[in-house]
């Protein structure tokens, strides 16, 4: 490895990418149209990518258009056992050659691809996204693009503060710290929802030094694939990210059960979590070191208003908060309290704004919603609104049709709840549907409580109020109910570097995606002492006299 100048280099000061608007006519809305039916034209194979090199199986998967699921994207090669054992041996062989890497070499990797995203790749991405993940030009955009993005310049950032902290050091003494990757590989497993986490896993722990074997959701490989290609661009060597497809059990189980397993970067559901971290203590004496186990899981995410709550806002971000995505978000706003005295211009505002609501294909830019990412989804959450329209407890207020002929639409669904434990109130269900329960205006901090309680999880929640004492009550009765709280907002949208992302509870280890808690789970510290004049003779000063 040659090395760079002597000098303390200082890596470029981070900012938020600036969402563009695609507003009618503007070019970035012509690029992106371009890319679409680029996109949309061709069937993409997309092999396993292992030390560098494409490899493929013949067992083969599907993507498809979740708007229109006869509309087949690409194809994606399967790993099986043999393949993933290729994965973590070349992590392992890699290892020693990228941690030999200064630092500043791995950070100028991932600022690369940021700025190769931001350019060349953005519309190619969000067509990505739009077709394959079922987002909006906008979700897209703050998604794909953007937030990773972020996560590239901000993470870099993050790396050279970690670096920087240094302990004291006395007379005649230097002490410092190295801030190690970990032991082994790191094992990075990424949801179908958001691009930008798919893209931050396996990059977070890779730019601390760590390699990395990265299984993408088998409904989200497109984009995954995509960032693989601007990574290999950017220069990342070969080894360190290693690209593996598959079903979970086939590629996880003998990730899981591999003595060099050094983390764990996960975001998918509360179930797949339990289990892996059972796993993983089951084969605890089994590991070199103790993995690292960094996990953002399910939501139930609340938005909780008081009576001096301003209704339209409040409205608005129920919609957005939602809706936007079909609900496919961790933080979306899947249940509401509603005092009683705003109910009835609650519910109007709702039914005139959702009225407004068009749905279907993403490249019809007037969509404000599309079509769930598959029919498992799809599925799942029609039996919630079965559940709803069958059981007493709670009545369909607004929506709850469901057709998947020719994509998987969910209509956007509002459930009325006498019932606050009613199954829709408290049940993760990751789709466009909301449960409200309305409580009475004086059973305000009771129903605070009620809120804290009735839901296993804790990643997001609102409160809408304008008196600042409910804020404060809010603030208090409700603090370990969402990792990410919001005043006055929807509780979705996290930006990186302003809003670090996560939960507790059922929702997660909380470790914050977007700030340098997170970058601090993937490195190991070691502590160097160094004595200039060591002593020459063992006796104190105090031994002197008796």
């Amino acid at each position: 490895m040659t090395t760079m100048n002597n000098g303390v280099i200082k890596v470029p000061a981070p900012k938020n990418e600036p969402v563009l608007a695609y507003a009618p006519g503007s070019p970035e809305k012509l690029r992106l149209k371009k890319a679409l039916a680029e996109a949309a034209s061709q069937t993409l194979e997309i092999p396993l990518i292992i030390d560098g090199k494409r490899i493929t199986t013949g067992k083969l998967g599907k993507v498809v258009m979740p708007h229109n699921h006869g509309h087949v994207l690409a194809t994606y090669h399967k790993a099986g056992a043999a393949e993933v054992r290729m994965a973590i041996d070349a992590a392992l062989a890699a290892q020693q050659m990228w941690q030999a890497f200064r630092w500043e070499e791995r950070c100028a990797i991932f600022l690369k691809a940021a700025e190769l995203l931001a350019g060349k790749y953005r519309a190619k991405i969000n067509a990505g996204a739009m077709l394959a993940g079922g987002k909006t030009a906008f979700q897209a955009e703050i998604d794909a693009a953007c937030e990773l993005i972020d996560f590239l310049r901000f993470n870099v950032a993050f790396a050279q503060e970690i670096y920087e902290k240094q302990p004291e050091s006395s007379p005649g003494i230097w002490n410092y710290s190295q801030y190690r990757p970990l032991e082994g590989f790191v094992f990075a497993v990424t949801p179908f929802n958001f691009t930008a986490i798919a893209g931050n896993l396996p990059t977070a722990p890779a730019l601390m030094g760590n390699t990395v074997v990265w299984k993408p959701a088998s409904s989200l490989v497109y984009t995954p694939y995509l960032i693989m290609e601007i990574l290999e661009e950017a220069g990342l060597p070969p080894g360190v990210i290693n690209f593996v497809p598959g079903s979970g059990a086939t590629v996880g189980d003998p990730v899981l059960a591999d003595p060099h397993l050094a983390g764990v970067h996960f975001t998918g559901s509360t179930k797949v979590f339990h289990q892996m971290w059972k796993t993983i203590g089951e084969n605890i004496a089994t590991y070199n070191s103790y993995p690292r186990l960094v996990g953002e899981t399910g939501g139930k995410d609340f938005v909780f208003a008081h009576p001096s709550a301003e209704v339209t806002p409040l409205v608005i971000a129920l919609v957005r908060g939602a809706f936007e995505y079909q609900g496919q978000k961790c933080s979306a706003a899947s249940r509401a309290y509603i005092p009683r005295s705003l109910w009835p211009a609650v519910e109007a505002g709702l039914r005139q704004e959702m009225g407004r609501i068009a749905m279907g294909p993403p490249t019809d830019f007037r969509n404000f919603v599309g079509a769930v990412i598959d029919e498992g989804a799809f599925d799942t959450i029609a039996s919630y609104i079965d559940f709803a329209r069958n059981n007493p407890g709670g009545e369909i207020l607004i929506g709850g049709k469901c057709d998947k002929s020719v994509g998987y639409f969910i209509e956007p669904t509002v459930i009325l709840a006498s019932d606050p434990h009613f199954k829709t109130m408290v049940e993760e269900i990751f789709g466009p549907v909301l449960t409200i329960y309305v409580y009475e205006d004086a059973d305000f901090i009771d129903t605070l409580k009620l809120c804290d309680s009735s839901s296993p999880y804790a990643l997001t929640g609102a409160i809408f109020a304008r008196e600042r004492a409910a804020v404060s009550a809010a603030m208090k009765h409700l603090e370990h109910s969402a990792g990410n709280f919001y005043i006055n907002d929807k509780p979705t949208g996290a930006v990186v570097g302003q809003q670090p992302f996560g939960g507790g509870r059922a929702s997660g280890t909380n470790d914050k995606a977007g700030s340098m808690a997170n970058l601090l789970r993937w490195v190991s510290v070691r502590t160097v002492k160094e004595t200039f004049v060591p002593p020459e003779d063992f006796a104190y000063p105090f031994m002197g006299e008796e």
